[in-house]
């Protein structure tokens, strides 16, 4: 297939394995379901454990690849995923004292191999390759995963057990290891090599020199702020607007739908764009997902709501790994794409309470501020278009005609 012609087979290999993973990673879904039913928790409990548990899952995410570019990505994922393997398998048995240690220890190490993966597809990838096609697949493979693991998980908890929910994800999550032993060579390769450099700058000096990067990060950080109030806030609005579950349920199903059909050949559509564009364009259009409900909350305004975000979703998720990914030095690419991975899933954490919050005190100013700061966020990254990037005063001093035509702003070959 054209659109995956110049992916690697070391991508498609972690490709299958990420499906396969995502198909049996349905615990955390449940997990709340299962803390106050099995369990026989409060809700107040079941919250701060699962509110542990998320920071955890971001926390590993910021700081894994720290343990990438020092041991090797490859390294990284197998202990990560062997942690968080056997930390799910033992959990149905531990006493609930202990789910407070031993659930953000499994989601600490969840977040070190989901930043992990992020790095093995970067450096897969040689330098100027498909890296957008790369990721997309990465991504679509997630995805579609995970549009199967939730209703499967809901039949293994009716048909046996909650229990086996935890064991099931933990024997796929090791299994997962398993498989990406076997296919990431141990040695002489970028997957196993240690990228450490004691003499490289550190990782502030390269951000420094990379400012389009740091708006980027920032910018990812608001507008995931705002994207995740579709799984918090929005339900509820829908629900005080007379809407069923059912709605709700439909525009899910439609935004992972149209992610699936439509993510992976736009990457390859747009792969010859200026990222830090699409990027952009992406953000205004979350922005003005959350601006179309501000007029009323009918059928045809959250079906249009979702459509935007959707579309939105589709042109900066994939092209933002990418630019990360092309822009980090090789020493330091393992915590480039951490700090990337930890800002893409901050609103986790952020999202609900903050939203919920909002939504408590003014409801109507929860839309009007979710468009503004997508919408800021957006027009921050397309005027970062305009900052400079390691070796571009190089070129504009070089000699020759064409040493002051670079853009600061590099679309990924392929």
């Amino acid at each position: 297939m054209g659109m995956v012609r110049g992916v690697p087979r070391t991508v498609r290999l972690l490709a299958l394995g990420a499906f396969l993973n995502a198909v049996v990673s349905f615990t955390f879904v449940y997990l709340f379901v299962y803390l106050v039913g099995p369990r026989g928790l409060t809700v107040t409990q079941a919250g701060v454990i699962s509110g542990v548990g998320g920071v955890g899952l971001v926390a590993g995410n910021f700081t894994g690849g720290w343990f990438g570019d020092r041991l090797g990505h490859r390294r990284a994922l197998l202990a990560g995923a062997c942690v968080s393997g056997a930390a799910l398998v033992v959990l149905p048995a531990l006493p609930v004292a202990a789910l407070y240690a031993v659930l953000p220890v499994a989601q600490y190490a969840a977040g070190v191999v989901r930043a992990a993966n992020a790095a093995l597809v970067a450096v897969s990838v040689p330098e100027g390759g498909s890296r957008r096609q790369s990721f997309a697949l990465f991504r679509f493979a997630a995805n579609g995963g995970f549009a199967i693991g939730p209703p499967l998980g809901a039949l293994v908890a009716t048909r046996f057990s909650y229990d086996w929910l935890f064991v099931a994800d933990g024997v796929g999550t090791l299994l997962f290891a398993v498989y990406a032993a076997r296919i990431l060579p141990a040695r002489g390769s970028a997957h196993s090599a240690r990228a450490h450099d004691p003499d490289a700058p550190g990782l502030w000096r390269e951000l420094r020199a990379r400012p389009a990067v740091l708006v980027l990060l920032a910018a990812i950080v608001l507008v995931d702020l705002v994207y995740r109030q579709q799984y918090s806030t929005l339900p509820v609005f829908l629900a005080d607007h007379g809407h069923s579950t059912q709605l709700y349920g439909w525009l899910l199903a439609i935004n992972g739908g149209l992610i699936l059909c439509l993510e992976l050949p736009a990457a390859h559509a747009l792969r010859r764009r200026a990222p830090l564009g699409l990027v952009g364009v992406g953000l205004l259009l979350v922005g003005l997902a959350y601006a179309i409900l501000i007029p009323g909350a009918g059928v045809l305004f959250a079906f249009t709501m979702m459509l935007s975000l959707t579309l939105g979703e589709i042109l900066y998720k994939t092209p933002a790994t990418a630019y990360v990914a092309d822009q980090a030095p090789g020493h330091a690419q393992g915590r480039f794409q951490s700090l990337y991975a930890g800002a893409s899933i901050s609103g986790q954490v952020l999202a609900p309470p903050l939203g919920a919050a909002l939504y408590a005190a003014s409801p109507a100013l929860l839309w009007p501020l979710c468009a503004l700061l997508a919408a800021g966020a957006g027009i921050a990254v397309l005027a970062a278009r305009r900052l400079p990037v390691p070796g571009e005063r190089a070129r504009v001093a070089g000699k020759g005609p064409h040493a002051e035509t670079g853009s600061p702003e590099r679309a990924p070959a392929g």
